[in-house]
């Protein structure tokens, strides 16, 4: 392995790209901590990094378009050399990388379940006719409506603690996040219910991290892949094919899980949902670790042909209304 230390044999500096968000922030100290456990001899600096998605926060997700919204300002620092690697959540991240970039490990998977915080403690089927639900994902919003044609879904931008002030605020009645940046902020009094798979399949790569860097950079990738949980690259490596084949991303009602079972084989789940909630595909297969992106393809050509890809027509147009303030 490639000791990293500088010419003046003093404590290599590696410099770590991240968000500016608190959770952005907690989880670039996970993968930080991480590799100071099994290097001792490095040290760290971040480097925050502001993202277009950052930005602008009076329009949906949806109708911003271009690469990975909370990625680009990421990818960029690393093309000019500010940064040694940058760290992600993994749902962020499109599937198909820039040049000479890679996705040199994945780690820490946290309750991958999306989940749902509303007030007086309701649960999902208990919520009253019209409560307002707010989300920015398209994705959540056609699974549950296919559930609950009665509830009205309403955009919501900013991080976990301005979406949870906006709830407090009464902009909404209920909110669907994701379980793992509540987890992470230390948050989960705040959950009211976690939605089963069988109601909103999670987003691709959801409470996973990922760190990205220079695909020439062998000293990193060397002792970056020395901290990958190799589960969750097999889980993830599905997802991210199933997503891949469908030519999805973050502004479609695509999900996918990839588990492991008890025996070693690899169950995924994929689902794609028509907006208006008329209609809702999920369907899941096994394989074996060794056949993740082959596992993702097969399921994709699955969910086509009941359906998919005439949905995924349909909504890719389309966009949520914006009527959440900054």
């Amino acid at each position: 392995m490639t000791k990293i230390v500088s010419s003046s044999s003093k404590q290599k500096c590696v410099r770590v790209g991240t968000r500016e968000s608190q959770l952005a922030r907690l989880q670039t100290d996970i993968v930080i901590a991480a590799l100071s456990g099994r290097f001792p001899e490095l040290k760290f600096e971040v480097v925050p990094i502001t993202t277009g998605g950052d930005k602008v926060l009076d329009r949906p997700i949806a109708e911003l378009g271009g690469r990975g919204v909370f990625v680009k300002e990421l990818e960029d620092a690393l093309y000019t050399d500010r940064v040694d690697f940058v760290v992600h959540s993994l749902k962020d991240l499109p599937t198909e990388l820039p040049k000479d970039l890679i996705l040199a490990c994945v780690l820490d998977r946290e309750d991958p379940r999306d989940v749902l915080v509303s007030k007086d403690d309701n649960l999902l089927h208990r919520l009253p006719e019209g409560t307002r639900v707010a989300t920015s994902s398209r994705r959540r919003t056609a699974q549950i409506r296919a559930l609950r044609t009665d509830l009205e879904f309403c955009d919501i931008r900013g991080n976990i603690p301005t979406r949870l002030r906006k709830h407090e605020e009464g902009q909404c009645d209920a909110m669907v996040l994701a379980a793992a940046g509540l987890l992470r902020l230390g948050l989960a009094s705040r959950i009211t219910e976690y939605l089963d798979m069988a109601i909103s399949t999670p987003a691709v790569g959801q409470g996973a991290l990922a760190v990205e860097c220079r695909a020439g950079d062998a000293a990193v990738l060397d002792f970056l892949r020395i901290i990958e949980d190799k589960q969750v690259r097999a889980e993830i490596t599905a997802e991210r094919a199933f997503l891949d084949k469908l030519g999805g991303g973050c502004s479609v009602p695509v999900g996918a899980l990839g588990q492991t079972l008890r025996d070693g084989r690899l169950r995924l789940t994929g689902c794609v949902a028509a907006l208006d909630g008329s209609e809702i595909i999920r369907v899941s297969l096994e394989s074996t670790n060794e056949l993740a992106a082959e596992l993702g393809n097969t399921l994709a050509e699955r969910v086509e042909e009941l359906g998919a890809d005439r949905i995924l027509r349909d909504l890719k147009q389309s966009a949520p209304p914006a009527i959440s303030p900054p």
